[in-house]
């Protein structure tokens, strides 16, 4: 770039690079911009003369990036990155292309500030494409999510109004530790007033929100992704007691913490120890393990093991075997008590 271009768009384009490569030295923009470091530096000052919040940080690792202002800086996209902005968004919200939902107007909007040549194609793709609704999928309410954290980074206990799977609403006052996002679900971990226990609950299904006066100190060492975890794994009704014959480091790999928990027995196998509230869905799981395993407690998950092992013999003899009646129906059996861990159906364990 020559020093003979307009000022206006080599400061354009060296925020782009300052965006691009938060910590860029003064030496190291020049080069990128062909000019000297003195004019480098005349076209930050030209940015924050804008009002675009540019920060400087000496020493060694300092160098350029942007901060935090008043006024957000222009955003800077490649045709690339708006495509693939409208294309994830098409994966994860159906209502995207609606312009009176808040993830619609929010792309709108981006693409109305971009050159045309960048957002034509991403324009074309966000018409063209008719995302097939997901009627498992469950999005929370802006709103209520952005309070849920905001009580949580403010630590302020909350009065939830919440829906359980089964249609049953009921107030309860929640210490709101963490909003946790797994498997395409949002939770709210947090400990539960009534029953002095740590709970998640999934967080499309807080029906409203009340800030309360009292504080709270979540536990130092609270991990909330592993915590979130380890606790959609237990509190259902069927025990499950299986050995696995593989050491724990080596079952880590396929059974994940939401299935349950993973105790070493010896250096060749382990156990898993978990509840669930439909053997049936936990019998398939065990059953894409590569390795032997042995139901060795949970009358209703051995049961049901039994029952999916003939119809599987039954099915490379061309017979057909009866269901077993013995095996508990996840439908029939589904946990609608409050106290139980709520948030997950065991069915699609997300």
């Amino acid at each position: 770039m020559s020093e003979e271009q307009n000022p206006t768009a080599r400061a354009l384009v060296a925020l782009e690079l300052i965006q691009r490569s938060p910590g860029i030295t003064a030496q190291r923009l020049a080069d990128a911009l062909g000019v000297t470091e003195r004019a480098a530096r005349r076209y930050v000052a030209t940015l924050r003369a804008a009002d675009i919040p540019i920060v400087a940080t000496r020493g060694p690792y300092g160098g350029y990036r942007v901060g935090r202002g008043v006024r957000p800086p222009p955003m800077l996209f490649s045709a690339d990155e708006a495509l693939a902005l409208v294309m994830a968004l098409l994966d994860g919200h159906h209502d995207v292309a609606d312009p009176g939902a808040p993830v619609g107007t929010a792309l709108g909007k981006i693409l109305r500030s971009l050159p045309e040549s960048v957002a034509q194609p991403a324009q074309a793709v966000r018409a063209a494409v008719s995302p097939a609704p997901d009627g498992s999928a469950a999005r929370p309410d802006p709103a209520t999510t952005t309070t849920l954290v905001e009580a949580s980074t403010a630590r302020r206990s909350v009065r939830l109004e919440y829906r359980s799977e089964s249609g049953r609403t009921w107030h309860t006052d929640v210490d709101p530790w963490a909003v946790v996002v797994r498997h395409g679900r949002w939770y709210l971990l947090c400990h539960a007033h009534h029953a002095d226990a740590r709970r998640a609950y999934r967080v499309d299904r807080v029906l409203g929100v009340e800030l309360l006066d009292a504080t709270f100190t979540p536990p130092d060492d609270l991990d909330p992704v592993a915590e979130l975890e380890a606790h959609l794994a237990v509190g259902w009704e069927f025990g499950v007691d299986v050995v696995i014959q593989a050491p724990v480091h080596r079952a880590r790999a396929w059974v994940p913490r939401t299935i349950g928990r993973l105790e070493a027995l010896d250096g060749s196998s382990c156990r898993l120890v978990a509840t669930t509230s439909n053997p049936y869905w936990y019998a398939e799981r065990l059953a894409v393990l590569p390795v032997p395993f042995r139901v060795v407690g949970g009358p209703e998950l051995l049961a049901t093991v039994r029952s999916l092992g003939r119809r599987m013999t039954s099915a490379t003899s061309g017979t057909t075997g009866a269901t077993d009646s013995a095996a508990p129906n996840s439908a029939a059996n589904a946990s609608t008590d409050p106290g139980a861990p709520d948030g997950v159906t065991p069915a699609t364990a997300t």
